[in-house]
């Protein structure tokens, strides 16, 4: 063991766009395997090229935005902007390329096997075409608006992330250009027959019977273009109107600064270099490719319906292990803490909790942030319930929550006419800590009940994302949310929470000395450990407390989804750390923090990743696992998530991640494995009670 001070500028590391990539390919991995059902596949496939929109949108928009102003400094721990954008566009087009092979030589005729087909309009038979030329004729073609573009007709402003079809026509010895979108409000993939599972691709169709759109022109060629802009908001904060400000800055998202041009492979090279001059793009910008563009759009087939027996058996929730046989739940709470495990186990329980609350006399006020929620959402219902029922009501709902304030814009303005007081969150910070307080009063005092969640108050993102809430109503618990709600609506100083840890104040602090009482155990001969399972790991500071945690002997165990810039199995740096990304069904969203405390382990879950977006610009929220069942249970997840030897990726010391296989040892699928556990508890207890009056609680949606 040694006591080893690192430097930032020396320590290894992975460049956090690079790192963000290679977790886009174990994404796709996913799509590439043939064991998956092809739908399956396909799910997968399309997720990796959403993923990809929003990193151009964002980071590579990022880093354009750093060349033009000038920054070319290399960064403490990274490359310059310039070196980064190289890296990126070699990396992108190497992945791409995988996304197209996969699709076109192995899902595409996978599918064909199972009766699912994505033709063209030429390998049609003619009782095909004449359905299709109707359907263009009465649903197309009188959606469609051809823009030319010439001395009076400037180039029109292209949408973000649209499908386009750029045209070339006759104009005696010159070239004339026109533009024809493809319209988002019809489907992309249009039947040929009805239930045969045969499909066209509606800009194909377009493509066919473009001359009625330019009657008595002779078009020349034609090809396919998508264009994905700067998406990244820049917003006063100090505006008058804030929702206001947001507003104009989602408008002008859609017209963005050019990050990426996509074309058809076999685009014309006037055509090219037009849309490349009116673009104002660089040619490493461009991305030609060899089959349909916006492979995202692909999510409407991977989702057909009736056809289950092409996609993995879901993970449907069972009821709350925890809550098994409680008719009462603030009772339930009131007699210990309550674990909840998503979606091994149903949301329901935290929607009824709010439901609950609004149609309870008692309860008096009801405080929550919001972050993201979904489309009709129940917590926003039971919300507006409890204002209706005269409840205090008060709403932080975060509008700078990215790719979501349109959204939250919506949601905001329904709470404030239903009575709650709604604040948008705190300037210059995105409020990102997951929390909702119930207060109630209880003959001749108040209680105050918690949940305290690592994920989002959505039902939608609940079914897909693991992440894990606590009920609670420790006292000390609901002093400290009292603080933290009368910090965010209010105005203070710094807070001395009794249990809470907060970003952007105490958190970085909070981490330092966890991880700097480790090596102190470690150096005097006490158990040490740090095991630590979240979606991101690129913080300069805490990657140089680990490396030094690891040189001094402490074993450090990390569960990291998607971005890590600390590499482990480097000689005098991180012998004693481990890094495992677990990509399987579900999208790992839980995050745990366990350090070994020499003997007597500390656990605690929370909101936020080890980045310095979570540490200083956000307020997150971290608390602690205290009681022994919740931290017993705690343990078990993370053991699990170790063992996976099917959805688990090993990071290698080159900055690589190989697949973890069972190599003849017995399967081991945390994910699945979870699923069962929870349905095993619910069947044994109904078995056990044969569920009398004591149903557990739950409601219509479940």
């Amino acid at each position: 063991m040694s006591d080893r001070i690192i430097s930032e500028a020396d320590m290894p590391f992975v460049n956090r766009e690079l790192s963000w990539l290679r977790f886009n390919e174990r994404v796709l991995e996913e799509a590439c395997e043939r064991e998956n059902p092809p739908l399956e596949r396909l799910k997968f496939l399309a997720i990796t090229a959403s993923n990809l929109d929003e990193f151009f949108m964002v980071r590579v928009a990022g880093l354009r935005e750093q060349c033009r102003q000038g920054v070319k400094k290399r960064r403490p721990y990274g490359p310059s902007p310039q070196k980064q954008l190289k890296l990126i566009g070699a990396e992108v087009r190497r992945f791409m390329a995988r996304q197209y092979t996969c699709l076109l030589r192995s899902i595409l005729p996978a599918l064909r096997k199972h009766g699912i087909t994505v033709k063209k309009y030429a390998e049609c038979s003619g009782g095909e075409r004449r359905l299709l030329d109707t359907y263009y004729s009465r649903m197309v073609y009188p959606v469609l608006t051809p823009l030319a573009v010439d001395t009076s007709r400037p180039f029109p402003s292209l949408v973000n992330r649209s499908v386009n079809i750029a045209v070339r026509l006759h104009a005696g010895g010159s070239s004339e250009f026109a533009l024809v979108q493809v319209p988002p409000v019809l489907p992309r993939l249009i039947p040929t027959a009805p239930g045969d599972g045969s499909f066209i691709l509606i800009e194909d169709l377009i493509c066919r019977h473009l001359d009625r759109l330019f009657p008595g022109r002779k078009i020349r060629s034609s090809a396919l273009v998508r264009i994905t802009r700067n998406g990244d908001l820049s917003i006063d904060e100090g505006a008058e109107d804030l929702m206001q400000e947001i507003s104009k800055s989602i408008k002008k998202r859609k017209r963005g600064r050019p990050v990426r041009l996509e074309l058809v492979r076999g685009c014309d090279d006037k055509t090219r270099e037009f849309l490349r001059r009116r673009l104002g793009i660089k040619e490493q910008d461009i991305y030609e490719l060899p089959g349909p563009l916006d492979l995202s759009g692909m999510m409407a087939l991977a989702t057909l319906p009736n056809r289950a027996d092409l996609r993995l058996e879901p993970i449907l929730p069972a009821e709350p292990t925890n809550l098994l046989g409680c008719r009462d739940l603030f009772e339930a709470i009131r007699e210990h803490d309550r674990l909840v495990h998503h979606p091994y186990e149903s949301f329901t329980c935290v929607t009824e909790f709010l439901r609950r609350a609004a149609e309870d006399p008692d309860v008096l006020a009801v405080k929550q942030t919001l972050y993201r929620v979904s489309g009709d959402s129940p917590i926003v219902r039971a919300l507006e319930r409890a204002a209706g029922n005269g409840k205090q009501v008060t709403v932080l709902v975060e509008l700078k929550a990215r790719f979501d304030e349109e959204n939250n814009i919506h949601w905001a303005r329904r709470l404030e006419q239903a009575g709650c007081h709604v604040i948008y969150g705190v300037e210059g910070l995105k409020t990102h800590c997951k929390i909702l307080l119930v207060v109630r009063r209880e003959g001749d005092t108040i209680r105050r009940y918690l949940h305290l969640g690592t994920g989002n108050y959505n039902d939608s993102t609940a079914r897909l994302y693991t992440d894990l809430g606590l009920f609670t109503c420790r006292e000390d618990y609901g002093e400290d949310a009292a603080l933290l709600f009368n910090a965010l609506t209010g105005s203070s100083g710094r807070i001395t929470y009794r249990k809470f840890i907060t970003a952007p104040d105490g958190m970085r602090r909070f981490f330092e000395e966890k991880i700097a009482n480790e090596i102190r155990n470690a150096h005097s001969g006490r158990k040490s450990g740090i095991t630590l399972k979240v979606n991101a790991l690129s913080d300069a500071g805490i990657v140089r407390l680990l490396y030094e945690a690891s040189c001094a002997g402490v074993p450090v165990r990390l569960i990291v989804r998607g971005i890590c810039t600390l590499i482990p199995g480097v000689p005098e740096y991180s012998e004693n750390i481990q890094v495992v990304s677990i990509v399987g069904q579900l999208l790992e969203h839980s995050r745990i923090y366990r350090f070994e405390n020499g003997g007597d382990p500390q656990l605690y879950l929370g909101s936020a990743d080890l980045m310095p977006r979570n540490l200083d610009r956000r307020v997150e929220l971290i608390f602690p696992a205290e009681e022994e069942p919740v931290k017993k249970r705690l343990e078990a997840i993370l053991a699990l998530a170790l063992a996976d030897n099917v959805n688990a990726r090993v990071m290698q010391p080159d900055g690589g991640y190989v697949l973890r296989c069972p190599d003849g040892e017995k399967k081991v699928n945390s994910q699945r494995l979870l699923s069962e556990i929870a349905h095993r508890q619910a069947k044994k207890h109904h078995n056990c009670t044969g569920c009398p009056d004591g149903r557990p609680i739950r409601n219509e949606e479940d």
